[in-house]
């Protein structure tokens, strides 16, 4: 398909994407739509938590991935389903294993290409069946498309990282805004995986975990170890979706920005706009699921309204 041409307008004084995400991370707020959680145990023998908006019966229904360390409250996905209850939509609002508040019954919780969830829930929905994955979540939406090819109608990706490996060395510099965003995801992936590895210790060594000091040594003592790669470096080469996006055949818009520096537009292979499912936004400021424009005292949401309109305008309006 074509590149969608760029209309983001980013709020005066965020035309930096480091200033995006930060101001997204901390000014978004929404007010969440009344919820109601639903439990279902998985054919593994774990349990996902899904906090389902009631829209009406026969309106779409929106399956939302969140990101790394996120859950069903983060504000982006906040965001996203009080735009769906403005639409009297549905949604189903997934919390990755181990992202509810409880802990979950297997060693492996979650990783970027880990489909399992994805795939036994997309059958479940009522339809029209859509999705919205947010980084971490776009990664397994994508992943779930091309791979598997999920049973859904239409899909977007927002901020997905596109080669983790990438993704993984912005996070881990040493310089730049690098320690921010490590500290900002790994003392809780520790956290979590310090208590797996007392549930699963045949599989998790407690002493590497402590000792770990990057997400890339996370992705090879846990991600890896979990999920049966034998590095992190497999683990990224084979669930990064960069080599797979050809392979979609859903109606999928991918909304990227080339500022974002843990999920740069930049990753996105060369050919991406000769495959007729998928539709390119690919915007030059924006962050990673920043977005933010207005102004900085009334900031709109783009990237969230964005990809909700381009959905509706799937049904015709």
């Amino acid at each position: 398909m074509p590149r969608l041409t760029d209309d983001f307008v980013p709020a005066t004084a965020l035309s930096n994407g480091h200033a995006q995400t930060f101001f997204a991370a901390l000014r978004r707020k929404p007010v969440r739509p009344p919820l109601t959680r639903r439990r279902f145990d998985t054919p593994d023998g774990d349990f996902i938590d899904v906090d389902v908006l009631q829209g009406d019966t026969h309106a779409p229904t929106v399956l939302l991935l969140h990101g790394l360390e996120g859950s069903s409250s983060s504000t982006y996905v906040s965001e996203t389903l009080r735009v769906l209850a403005e639409r009297r939509w549905n949604a189903w609002a997934l919390n990755f294993r181990g992202c509810s508040g409880e802990p979950n019954r297997v060693a492996a919780s979650y990783s970027s290409g880990d489909t399992r969830d994805l795939a036994f829930l997309v059958t479940q929905l009522p339809g029209p069946r859509f999705a919205i994955g947010f980084s971490l979540g776009a990664s397994v939406l994508l992943n779930g498309l091309a791979r598997l090819q999920v049973p859904l109608d239409a899909a977007v990706a927002v901020s997905a990282p596109f080669q983790l490996a990438t993704s993984a060395k912005a996070i881990d510099a040493k310089g730049g805004f690098g320690p921010v965003y490590l500290n900002h995801f790994l003392p809780s992936l520790k956290r979590k995986a310090l208590d797996a590895a007392q549930r699963f210790s045949s599989v998790l060594d407690a002493e590497a975990i402590a000792a770990v000091t990057t997400i890339r040594d996370f992705d090879h003592h846990v991600t890896a170890r979990v999920f049966g790669f034998s590095s992190a470096e497999d683990y990224y080469a084979r669930c990064s979706t960069a080599p797979v996006l050809g392979d979609v055949r859903t109606p999928t818009l991918i909304i990227t920005a080339e500022d974002d520096a843990i999920a740069p537009a930049g990753a996105l292979p060369h050919d991406v706009n000769e495959h007729h499912a998928l539709h390119v936004l690919r915007t030059k400021h924006g962050g990673h699921v920043g977005y933010a424009s207005g102004s900085v005292l009334a900031p709109r949401w783009w990237a969230e309204h964005r990809a909700v309109e381009w959905l509706a305008a799937r049904l015709g309006g």
